[in-house]
């Protein structure tokens, strides 16, 4: 499975390809809509994970609890 047309700068609920390629070789394209659906949430997805976007903002000088 490989998710196409998506890079580092992309947006919630964006459009994408989901190609699924088959033992075969052949491949099957589909379209699909990203089920990242809001701002915060593709931050999360770009720092790995929750946990570590907290920790990240955790380490930056100016965080404050």
């Amino acid at each position: 499975f490989d998710i196409e047309g998506v890079d580092a700068n992309f947006v919630p609920q964006q459009p994408a390809v989901l190609a699924i390629t088959r033992r075969d070789g052949s491949t099957l394209r589909t379209p699909v809509q990203l089920r990242i659906d809001t701002v915060i949430e593709a931050e999360y997805f770009r720092h790995g994970g929750i946990l570590q976007y907290v920790l990240r903002q955790w380490l930056q000088p100016e965080f404050r609890f």
